[in-house]
């Protein structure tokens, strides 16, 4: 179980901390995202930081249990949002937020039942 826990949360924190990165850096991708969904620019620094604030929740979970839990918690509603609105507009793009969702809540349970 240790080795399954320690695995998928090293994937997600690296899926997610090149995803920060991507929004922060000031990349297009996140900008063109944005327009396809119909969201303001504005939110793209603020959509970047969450995704940071996960990665380093999940980095820290590895210590602290609770912290692990949490952000990865936080994570699956982040990518559920993202599901929602590629959903709104019609998207069929789906496959990267299902993926993303997915890790998350692989972490999210490998942590409450390796950890709790």
């Amino acid at each position: 179980m240790f080795i399954a826990y320690v695995t998928v949360t090293a994937v997600a924190i690296l899926f997610n901390g090149a995803a920060a990165f991507t929004y922060l850096s000031g990349h297009d991708y996140p900008n063109q995202q944005a327009d396809m969904k119909r969201i303001p620019r504005s939110w793209v620094p603020v959509l970047g930081s969450l995704l940071a604030a996960g990665t380093l929740g999940l980095a820290a979970g590895l210590v602290v249990p609770l912290l692990g839990a949490l952000a990865a918690g936080g994570l699956v509603l982040y990518f559920i949002g993202a599901l929602v609105a590629h959903a709104r507009v019609g998207s069929r793009a789906l496959i990267g937020p299902s993926v993303f969702l997915l890790t998350a809540a692989a972490t999210l349970i490998l942590t409450l039942l390796h950890r709790f």
